[in-house]
C-alpha cells in the first residue's frame, strides 16, 4: 500500500529560507529508500511556515527513510530553527497524477 504524509512546520523568524534547503539538501537517498514523492513548499504571505509533501511506498519505508544518515543530519541541523509547532496528516493514497 502507498501511503502519503502531509506535514506543515513553522520555523524561528528569518529561518525559513535556510530550513528549506536543508530539507532540499536531504533528498539523495530517498528515491532508493521507497520515497515516490517528495515536496517543499513556502507560503508566499506568511514567512515561517514550511510544507512538505510526500508519498512513499510504504509506512515502513518512510520509517526507515528517518534512520538514514542525510535524513538525521538534516532534522538535527534544521532542529534549532524550528519553533516546535509541527503538524502531519498521513494517508493512503489511491491513484492520482505523478504517483
Amino acid at each position: 500500500m502507498t501511503y502519503g504524509f502531509l506535514n506543515a512546520m513553522k520555523t524561528r523568524p528569518g529561518q525559513r529560507d535556510e530550513v528549506v534547503k536543508i530539507l532540499l539538501s536531504g533528498t539523495d537517498g530517498l528515491r532508493e529508500a521507497g520515497c515516490l514523492l517528495y515536496v517543499v513548499g513556502v507560503d508566499d504571505t506568511d514567512d515561517v511556515t514550511i510544507r512538505v509533501s510526500e508519498v512513499w511506498r510504504s509506512k515502513e519505508h518512510h520509517a526507515a527513510s528517518l534512520r538514514l544518515p542525510e535524513t538525521r543530519a538534516a532534522i538535527a541541523a534544521a532542529m534549532p530553527m524550528l519553533t516546535g509547532e509541527f503538524s502531519s496528516q498521513d494517508y493512503t493514497v489511491v491513484g492520482g497524477l505523478g504517483v
